[in-house]
């Protein structure tokens, strides 16, 4: 049928489009690599707070976690999101990206503390989860933005669809090797590994080139 024919030549050329785009390389890097120790960490952080202290664990109870995570994690995701969208307003994506891009090492810090100290203090262990979630939800703005950002013109919407796509590219990639880099290493030296992966973070943020206005907003509301 020619709309079939129409909605190929459509992908075709936004895909085109969008490889074509300035900085497109760069931009690319960084919607794959930005989340890096997040995809790490994301697919060991329940084993380790359940596995036993002897296998470098915290020893929690499936139940403890889920409702750390479940209620004060969730609160503190929502916060760490709402703090990052009034904050990227405020100062704009290309100087809240380098406080973001900051944000996103908090959660491998934590990890690092837990790994090595192994507390059995359920408060010190819910802080330190909520510290975790909180970075990720403000940390994670800027990326949003970012996506927006790159976006941006005549075919947006596919645009956008392309950048999700990478970003959940972003998050597979790490996850697949996650368990066997563990086994090989142990919850502590991954950790590390994850923490050293946060340079990746901080080095493709600072490569990107941004329109310093972009992402502002008005006083009286409206977008700069």
């Amino acid at each position: 049928g020619n709309t079939m024919s129409n909605n190929l030549v459509e992908l075709v050329n936004s895909f085109k489009t969008f490889f074509m785009k300035p900085g497109c390389l760069l931009a690319i890097a960084f919607m794959l690599l930005y989340r890096l120790p997040e995809g790490f960490l994301i697919k060991l952080c329940q084993p380790f707070l359940v596995h036993s202290l002897e296998e470098g664990g915290l020893g929690l109870s499936t139940e403890l976690v889920g409702t750390v995570y479940g209620v004060f994690g969730v609160i503190a995701l929502l916060l760490g999101g709402i703090l990052g969208g009034v904050y990227s307003s405020r100062v704009g994506l290309k100087k809240s990206l380098w406080v973001m891009a900051g944000f996103m090492t908090l959660p491998c810090l934590t990890f690092v503390y837990l790994a090595m100290a192994q507390p059995s203090n359920v408060v010190i262990i819910t802080i330190a989860l909520c510290i975790e979630q909180f970075g990720y939800g403000f940390g994670f703005t800027a990326y949003m933005l970012f996506l927006l950002y790159y976006s941006q013109g005549e075919q947006q919407t596919s645009h956008y669809a392309f950048c999700t796509a990478f970003m959940a590219l972003s998050m597979m990639l790490p996850g697949a090797v996650a368990g066997e880099l563990q086994e090989a290493v142990g919850y502590f030296h991954f950790f590390l590994i994850v923490m050293a992966c946060c340079l990746v973070t901080v080095g493709v943020t600072a490569l990107l080139k941004i329109d310093p206005e972009f992402g502002k907003k008005e006083h009286h509301g409206n977008q700069a």
